[in-house]
């Protein structure tokens, strides 16, 4: 009798899990096993970050408004970063003394809790955590310069390894996605900066050639490379181009192959885009614009990268930041002038995005961070 009675006890717990399994199947929003997904929103004159937790519905629940203990005055921006192992949240502060602020993540509710603060070399536009986690690179606006920093264990930032000159208005500054280039836009001398990176040593050295050229007076500003690391898109500040290039991987080599707009149809006025995203399975490519208070969608061509421009929907005045969410079905953008954020579903078949709702945030947010945890 005994035996019998093992074996009917040894299938219950699989019969009871495939129940429960297809009970959570059921019910709307519930996935199983699925990941927590937050977002995290740079406030630059309330100078904190907003936090919010995305539902698989697209409903995103306020969880927590981390502040910038110590720090006073505003600054133009508020650019976050998060380490590859999600355990780090990095802000940069613009206003001085300038600072890189870090906050641990935790890993079940997704708040900050702040671990401490490291020097930048300026007031930074962009920074961005290089693939080792290792290093933080960071771009210079009105300082004309790319900095280096390496970041200790607790992902604070130590003093600056390196801080190199580049043309006018350095504006993001990124690592290619195999970590051996590192790349940095001049929105005033119409350039992107290429370097060779060595994450061992945490070096930059100058590539040859050191420079890829764009168009006068269009002001290179955010880039992204496709998930496949074969392409590479770029949004231009000053006159709304997006452009589209080959990504050769060995040499870190750029070439255009496409140049579109962001500009929507009818478009009267002085071009002011700003940031650039696309979703993680390629498909999708988004850019905001800030004259006209817009994202515009579109369709990559997966052999060759190119793009099909899906349309253009309104958004939070002056979109500075946005973000797509790491199952690629949510975007959501921040108004700089409506202390605002908006999420959108992505349509999965067309790209198109549809209008879910708005939530408050911090004084002009400007940057969208996703993090899907564990």
């Amino acid at each position: 009798m005994l035996r019998p009675t093992r074996r009917i006890a040894r299938r219950l717990p699989r019969a009871a899990i495939a129940t429960t399994l297809a009970f959570l199947a059921l019910i709307p929003g519930v996935r199983a096993g699925m990941a927590e997904t937050f977002a995290y929103v740079g406030n630059a004159d309330s100078n904190d970050i907003s936090v919010f937790k995305l539902a698989e519905s697209g409903e995103m629940t306020p969880v927590q408004t981390a502040a910038f203990t110590g720090i006073e005055k505003p600054g133009s921006s508020t650019p976050l970063a998060i380490t590859p192992d999600k355990r780090v949240l990095i802000a940069g502060i613009r206003s001085q003394p300038y600072l890189a602020v870090s906050f641990a993540i935790d890993p079940k509710t997704g708040r900050l809790s702040h671990v401490g603060n490291g020097p930048l070399a300026d007031s930074m536009a962009h920074i961005a955590v290089d693939r080792s986690g290792k290093f933080l690179f960071s771009a210079s606006y009105g300082g004309n310069k790319v900095a280096l920093n390496p970041l200790g264990a607790n992902g604070v930032a130590g003093e600056p390894k390196q801080i190199i000159p580049t043309g006018l208005n350095a504006h993001a500054f990124l690592p290619s996605p195999d970590n051996r280039f590192a790349f940095a836009t001049n929105l005033g001398s119409d350039q992107v900066l290429s370097f060779a990176f060595d994450a061992t040593t945490g070096t930059l050295t100058p590539s040859d050639p050191p420079a890829h050229k764009v168009p006068e007076k269009s002001g290179p500003r955010h880039f992204v490379f496709h998930p496949n690391g074969k392409f590479v898109y770029l949004v231009h500040e000053l006159n709304g181009d997006v452009a589209a290039f080959s990504y050769e991987a060995k040499s870190g080599a750029w070439t255009e192959t496409q140049r579109t707009t962001v500009l929507p149809e009818g478009f009267n006025g002085k071009p002011w885009a700003a940031d650039i995203h696309i979703t993680p399975d390629g498909r999708f490519l988004y850019a905001s614009e800030r004259t006209t208070n817009t994202l515009t969608a579109y369709k990559v061509d997966a052999t060759s990268g190119k793009l099909t421009t899906i349309g253009s929907v309104p958004t939070e005045k002056q979109p500075r930041g946005f973000n797509v969410d790491p199952s690629g079905r949510y975007l959501a953008a921040v108004g700089e002038l409506s202390d605002g954020m908006t999420v959108y579903a992505i349509d999965q078949s067309s790209g198109a995005l549809a209008k879910l709702k708005s939530y408050p945030t911090g004084k002009k947010p400007n940057w969208v961070e996703f993090l899907s945890l564990p």
